[in-house]
């Protein structure tokens, strides 16, 4: 194992967060720029700066200017700013976050934007959307390619659901198999709650006792399991059948693998969900402390074993649940080389899909809030685990990559889409917005992104006080 791999493996908890949502940031506002940037350079406009990150306090362009790093390279300034909040290119010509009209009083230089042809612009302008979706693809197509896909449908979950309190308050019972949610059938078990969620569904379709019974989902269901973020309301059951027993347990020696416990302390039928709630809530004493001991029943090859497990102070025998693979057919999908690619690409649309369905159900759905739903720099950092794992972290920048692209479409002056609606006018009217009107909108539009940004930001830091 080389050195950095025993770095981030040592490396554990919120600073591993912080650093990889630091190092994603940092590629995506790289890979974004740099669209703009060879758009320019393929349609002969001059690029003056390149920057990650701010060299002033944006969206101020005056205010504390001063990099980390820089270097010019021919007619360009590469460098490194010192608010790490996003990065630009300062194009020659072109009125942005860091030149207005006083900046630009000569006559328009044949290398600079504003001299450009409509197509021309609009290639630049959307040049950092296309790398990012171009980013998505690279690496979805690596992931597939070294990882494959795995999902487990509907149909193999034969042990039927763990069902929680809230599911069961509106019809569900333990065990039920859900066959349908609303009108259609998730491609596997993890996508249940984004059906129902995507689709507005009105009702899931179980099987239970070999009937098929519909139940409604009551208003406010979805948005409860958004808001508790516990996507295991609703999980696949598995037999409580030992895969791994600790060495350093004292009942080592009482257990083998394979062996699968049928009871608990008088309880029985036992699935592996179960277990922590057996073993942690019912062997307490009167005074709240785990029981030294426990009766269990072990049905091992056709012989049941009825005995005493030892438990430690923790209220642990020292065994592992079951690999939920190894028990249900979980589909494994393998890609070889070129053939992942085809899937990247279905799959990089899956996503952008969704997300655009998920931006207007924040705004038209009565199952959610936007002050729950929304959030800033912290809430994105939360999202990278705690533990460093390559797979993971590839799958969340790509993911952060495609929110960037779809979120810098949005038709706000100061954002990629508000040139964009600036430059379809042009292209429809002939004529070029003018450069006032232009100058004034991208000064609304960056006072709307500074809002936006202090609200979501306050919301991470209200959450971490709350």
């Amino acid at each position: 194992m080389d050195t950095l791999n025993i770095f981030l493996l040592a490396l554990t908890g919120t600073w591993l967060k912080v650093i990889q949502f630091f190092v994603a940031l940092s590629v995506l506002i790289v890979i974004h720029e740099f669209g703009h940037y060879l758009a320019a350079r393929l349609t002969k406009t001059r690029v003056e700066k390149f920057y990650l990150f701010f060299d002033f306090m944006f969206p101020l362009p005056n205010v504390l200017n001063f990099s980390l790093f820089k270097k010019k390279i021919g007619d360009t300034e590469y460098g490194m700013g010192w608010f790490p909040l996003g990065g630009y290119v300062s194009i020659a010509g072109m009125i942005d976050e860091t030149k207005d009209t006083a900046d630009m009083p000569e006559e328009p230089q044949p290398w600079e934007y504003r001299s450009k042809k409509s197509w021309q612009k609009l290639m630049i302008m959307l040049g950092g959307v296309i790398m990012n979706v171009v980013l998505a693809l690279v690496i979805y197509s690596v992931v597939f390619a070294n990882y494959g896909e795995s999902y487990l449908p509907l149909e193999n979950a034969k042990y039927g659901m763990h069902v929680d309190s809230l599911f069961q308050s509106i019809g569900f019972e333990e065990g039920d198999k859900i066959v349908k949610v609303g009108d259609k059938v998730p491609k596997g078990v993890r996508q249940i709650f984004l059906t129902a969620f995507l689709d507005e569904a009105k009702t899931f379709t179980v099987e239970r006792n070999g009937q098929q019974k519909e139940i409604a989902i009551p208003e406010g269901t979805i948005g409860a399991v958004l808001k508790s973020k516990r996507f295991d309301m609703l999980s696949p059951r598995v037999l409580l059948t030992i895969d791994t027993i600790d060495q350093e347990s004292p009942n080592k020696s009482l257990f083998q693998v394979g062996d699968r416990l049928i009871g608990i302390n008088g309880v029985e039928k036992i699935y592996a969900k179960d277990f922590s709630k057996y073993i942690r809530e019912v062997n307490k004493d009167s005074n709240g402390n785990y029981l030294s001991e426990m009766p269990i029943s072990i049905l091992r090859n056709t012989d049941t074993i009825n005995t005493l497990a030892k438990l430690d102070t923790s209220g642990l025998i020292g065994i592992y649940p079951p690999i939920t693979s190894k028990q249900l057919d979980v589909v494994e999908v393998e890609y070889s080389g070129l053939s992942a690619v085809p899937r990247a690409f279905s799959f990089t649309y899956e996503k952008i899909r969704d997300y655009l369905v998920q931006l207007r159900l924040i705004f038209t759905s009565p199952e959610i809030k936007i002050n729950e739903s929304v959030g800033g720099f912290i809430s994105i950092g939360k999202i990278f685990p705690g533990v460093f794992n390559m797979q993971s972290f590839l799958n969340l920048t790509a993911m952060i990559s495609l929110i960037l692209a779809v979120m810098n479409l949005i038709p706000i002056p100061g954002l990629d889409g508000g040139y964009v609606l600036f430059l379809l006018v042009e292209m429809i009217t002939g004529r070029k917005v003018s450069d006032k009107v232009i100058e004034k909108a991208n000064s609304v539009g960056l006072l709307i992104l500074l809002a936006l940004m202090l609200y979501v930001n306050g919301l991470d830091v209200f959450r971490l006080f709350k």
